[in-house]
């Protein structure tokens, strides 16, 4: 059996954020004792992942890699109607992927002690992101 639930997370700034409470409460923390979690996001230029959800240093780090691995400026993008955050962050998100699961054990998520699910952020002004949460049982 398969549950879906379509959430909108409130705007949040440029950088990766934490949003594992975000998930569970679309679903109610409705988990089942066994199955797979699974979580996309319909968007180009915003991606999600696992990574430490413990010291926020990492966040910061992340931010730093990745906008020295896709900087604004990069001479020769084209790509550029939406702004100059545009192109980098499509690139970005598509080296970090649009979805992640988690398998579902004893009525938990089967994350380890100090994973959590991240929402990446590419863009400097981004609005809201839509979440296709599905819950397999």
């Amino acid at each position: 059996m398969i549950k879906q639930y379509i959430t909108k997370l409130s705007a949040r700034s440029r950088g990766f954020h934490i949003i594992t409470q975000d998930v569970l409460r679309t679903i109610n923390n409705g988990l089942p004792e066994q199955g797979i979690l699974h979580v996309f996001i319909q968007h180009t230029s915003a991606g999600l992942c696992i990574n430490e959800n413990a010291d926020p240093d990492v966040l910061h780090d992340f931010e730093l890699f990745f906008n020295r691995l896709a900087p604004e400026h990069l001479a020769g993008m084209k790509h550029t109607i939406e702004g100059l955050d545009d192109m980098p962050a499509h690139i970005k998100a598509a080296l970090v992927g649009h979805s992640i699961q988690v398998p579902i054990v004893n009525g938990r998520l089967a994350l380890g002690t100090w994973q959590g699910i991240y929402l990446c952020e590419f863009r400097n002004h981004a609005a809201g992101r839509n979440l296709v949460v599905s819950v397999w049982t």
